[in-house]
């Protein structure tokens, strides 16, 4: 097999790629020079996965590359008709972000239940006030998004004692099908949005949705922001129709200063960190140098796409 070209988009590439240069040429490249860098790719890696660069720039003239890896959950932002009828395999980095994120909405709910931010408040106006909380064992938990990260929070909520219920695009074994959602919402005291944006269910929290929930009920969504309508979301809180909601991801990212989300009471705003612990840069560089041996060797990838679903189907 001939010398391969691995192209890393990305303005902060990894530093670590040494397996990977020792079997191919490396070639870094931002998105302005991304469109000539395309067509002599064998491999590109995206490394900057917020960027629409790739989406744009793939549809263009030339040879597309035979492997397109994401160093993200979400592959959102790179499909196209193009690249989605292309015979380009497409892997993302499952297997790095469930467990963090897990532990992040863990930690919301705990946060939540035991009110920490008021009593963080009332340390501040260095006052003694008694206060009783929720007790989280026996509440229940509707996860929306049965895929990997999903299924994380779901385990580490019921290890926490929370009744959860996961909800899928369709019924299977331990998962509820979408269709049963708005029968869960009545009951549910957390409802977590974990899903993956397609399509189908962009804007999938709206009005109907809030309505649904309990007075008490929190909302918590660390799948994507286009997923909620956040004028339906911001006018819940507002009404006092739901008692709170919490936020890592965006319609618009990064939020900008002066957005009215940073004011709504009963807001819990987080800028896209739920999945990025320390050192969680060098997994996902270690994971694509995993992959890239198995390609170099012509074995199966891991973590394949199926580019007109858009996520890693789930066994």
């Amino acid at each position: 097999m001939s010398e391969s070209t691995v192209v890393v988009f990305g303005d902060q590439p990894p530093v670590h790629l040494d397996r990977v240069a020792e079997r191919a040429k490396v070639l870094v490249c931002d998105e302005k020079s991304l469109p000539q860098a395309l067509p002599v790719a064998d491999v590109l890696l995206v490394w900057d996965f917020t960027s629409d660069a790739v989406r744009d720039a793939w549809p263009g003239e030339g040879p597309r590359p035979a492997w397109v890896h994401t160093a993200s959950a979400g592959v959102d932002r790179l499909l196209c008709p193009e690249l989605i009828a292309s015979d380009t395999v497409l892997t993302n980095a499952r297997g790095v972000f469930e467990q963090p994120i897990a532990e992040y909405v863990a930690g919301l709910v705990i946060a939540m239940a035991k009110d920490f931010h008021g009593t963080w408040e009332l340390q501040r106006q260095r006052r003694w006030q008694h206060r009783e909380t929720m007790r989280l064992a026996g509440t229940r938990a509707v996860v929306v998004g049965a895929g990997p990260i999903g299924r994380a929070i779901g385990s580490t909520l019921a290890a926490l004692g929370v009744v959860v219920d996961l909800v899928g695009r369709s019924a299977r074994q331990g998962v509820r099908g979408g269709d049963e959602l708005p029968g869960l919402l009545p009951s549910a005291d957390w409802v977590v949005c974990a899903a993956p944006l397609t399509e189908a269910n962009r804007g999938m929290f709206d009005r109907s949705v809030f309505d649904r929930m309990k007075s008490s009920a929190r909302f918590i969504n660390i799948g994507r922001g286009p997923l909620v309508v956040e004028k339906d979301l911001t006018a819940a809180l507002m009404a006092r129709r739901i008692g709170g909601a919490a936020l890592d991801v965006f319609e618009h990212e990064p939020l900008a200063s002066d957005d009215p989300l940073w004011d709504v009471p009963g807001l819990f705003v987080s800028p896209h960190m739920s999945g990025d612990t320390v050192g969680w840069r060098d997994h996902l560089a270690e994971q694509f140098q995993d992959n890239f041996e198995r390609w170099c060797a012509g074995e199966p990838l891991l973590n394949i796409v199926d580019k007109r679903l858009g996520y890693v189907p789930v066994d």
